[in-house]
């Protein structure tokens, strides 16, 4: 079933958002400094193009915290705001509640993703 499901989730909507992630960590990547930032980046572009079957732990300590709050001003609202946005729009209909949940699980991640891990 979760095949069935990433396959549809990316044909409808997971491919840009894969890609926002894409863009966000080449962005990233641009500096020495931001090059682990954006390699976390591209970590989560995959959880992005195929969610279901995905849980996300979150931890970390201090360092996570800061770079979270630097990640939060510079990239993780826009990212946010695109998976809300995603997130209510589907969940309009009743086929699309899961794809809308999905998108409220990245838009968490978009908040707060340093000292988050894929399961």
């Amino acid at each position: 079933m979760k095949t069935l499901g990433n396959l549809l989730w990316f044909i409808f909507g997971g491919c840009l958002s894969g890609l926002s992630w894409c863009l966000a960590g080449l962005l990233w990547s641009i500096t020495i400094v931001g090059i682990p930032i954006g390699r976390q980046c591209f970590k989560f572009a995959q959880v992005s193009f195929f969610p279901f079957g995905k849980q996300i732990e979150y931890g970390g300590g201090t360092v996570s915290m800061l770079v979270n709050i630097i990640w939060l001003i510079v990239s993780g609202f826009p990212l946010a705001l695109e998976h809300l946005a995603s997130g209510a729009v589907l969940c309009v209909t009743i086929i699309g509640i899961p794809f809308g949940l999905q998108q409220f699980k990245l838009a968490k991640l978009a908040l707060m993703p340093f000292g988050a891990r894929i399961v």
